[in-house]
C-alpha cells in the first residue's frame, strides 16, 4: 500500500505529462531525484537517453554508469577536461550573462548537457533537493534554523538557478522540464509535516522521496548517495586544478575568462577547440590587441580558419 498516495500521484502525473510520446533527454546524475525521473519517464516517453557530465571517473559518472545499466537506458557521459572547461564556462557566462563562480560551477553540468544532447525535451530533477530536503546543510538543525535554510534554498532555486537554466535551454533551444517543480508536486510536498522532512542523519536525506521510489518499484533508487553537483561531477576541483596551472585562485581565473564571454561575440553551441603552441610572449601581446579591438581569439582564430578555407591555400597567412 503506497504510503504517500497523492504527493506519488502527482510526481507521476508530472512526468508523464512532460514525457510521454516525446523523444527525451535526463539530465542524469545517478542519484534519486534523476534516477526516479528516468525510471519514470521510460514508462511513458518514445525514448529515453541519460547524460552525466563530468570529469573522467568523477563520483557522478561512475554512479550514473552503473544506474544507467541497472535502469536498462543508454548513457552518455558528456567528458568536462582540461582542454574545454575553459571554453565552456565562457560560452555559459556569454549565453546567461551568469559571471558568479558558485552558479558557473554547478549549471556547468546542465549547459554542457543541453550542448551535447539532440533530444528537443530536457528532464531535471531540480528541485528535489529543496523540496525534499537532499543537502547536507539541513541535517540535525533546530527547526528555527530548518525553516530558515529551507526558506533560503527555495527562494535561490526562483531566483537565480531556474533563470539561469531557462536562458541555457533557450540558447540551445532545449524545452527544459522540472517535475519536482510542477506546481501540484509542490503543493502535495508542502503539505507534509516539516518533521516528516527534517532530515535526522545524512542516510535520512529525502526519506520522503525515497518511500515514493520504493512504492513505484524502484528499489534501485534507496541506496543512491549524491553530492552536490559542482563537486559530484568534478567540476570544482578541475576548475581549481587549471587555475592552479596558471597561478590563479578558483575566483581569479572565473574572472580571467569574463572578458571573452562580455565581448558580445555569437559562441558557437558545438565548437571545436584547436590545441596549438606559440609563443607565450606574442600570445599575450596578440590577444591584448585583439581584446582592445573588441573581438575575442576565437572569434580570430575561426575568421584565419575560413579565410585559409575560402582561398585554398595559405597566400592570407604567409
Amino acid at each position: 500500500m503506497s504510503r504517500r498516495p497523492e504527493l506519488e500521484d502527482s510526481i507521476v502525473s508530472a512526468v508523464r505529462r512532460m514525457s510521454e510520446g516525446r523523444d527525451v533527454a535526463i539530465a542524469f546524475s545517478g542519484g534519486l531525484d534523476s534516477g526516479l525521473v528516468a525510471g519514470l519517464a521510460a514508462r511513458y516517453a518514445r525514448s529515453v537517453h541519460l547524460y552525466t557530465c563530468g570529469t573522467a571517473n568523477a563520483y557522478d559518472v561512475v554512479a550514473a554508469d552503473e544506474l544507467s545499466k541497472r535502469l536498462g537506458l543508454p548513457w552518455t557521459h558528456v567528458k568536462l577536461t582540461t582542454g574545454n572547461i575553459g571554453q565552456l564556462i565562457v560560452e555559459l557566462m556569454s549565453a546567461t550573462g551568469v559571471t558568479d563562480p558558485f552558479t558557473v560551477s554547478y549549471e556547468l553540468q546542465l549547459f554542457s548537457v543541453c550542448r551535447e544532447c539532440p533530444e528537443d525535451v530536457v528532464l531535471t530533477g531540480q528541485g528535489a533537493d529543496e523540496y525534499f530536503m537532499g543537502c547536507a546543510k539541513y541535517v540535525g538543525r533546530t527547526p528555527e534554523a530548518y525553516d530558515s535554510l529551507v526558506r533560503a534554498g527555495k527562494d535561490r532555486l526562483r531566483e537565480v538557478s531556474i533563470p539561469c537554466e531557462l536562458a541555457i535551454a533557450s540558447h540551445f533551444s532545449k524545452d527544459l522540464r522540472y517535475p519536482y517543480m510542477d506546481p501540484e508536486v509542490i503543493a502535495q510536498a508542502e503539505a507534509l509535516d516539516p518533521e516528516e522532512l527534517l532530515p535526522r542523519d545524512m542516510d535520512s536525506r529525502k526519506a520522503v522521496l525515497k518511500d515514493v521510489a520504493r512504492d513505484l518499484g524502484f528499489d534501485c533508487l534507496l541506496d543512491r548517495r549524491k553530492k552536490s553537483s559542482q563537486y559530484g561531477s568534478g567540476t570544482t576541483d578541475l576548475i581549481r586544478a587549471v587555475a592552479r596551472e596558471r597561478g590563479m585562485r578558483y575566483n581569479e581565473y572565473i574572472d580571467s575568462l569574463r572578458g571573452a564571454a562580455a565581448s558580445g561575440l555569437p559562441m558557437s553551441g558545438r565548437g571545436s577547440v584547436v590545441d596549438a603552441r606559440v609563443d607565450s610572449v606574442l600570445k599575450a601581446e596578440a590577444e591584448r590587441i585583439i581584446r582592445e579591438g573588441g573581438m575575442d581569439p576565437s572569434a580570430v582564430i575561426e575568421a584565419v580558419y575560413r579565410r585559409i578555407v575560402s582561398d585554398g591555400d595559405l597566400r592570407s597567412v604567409r
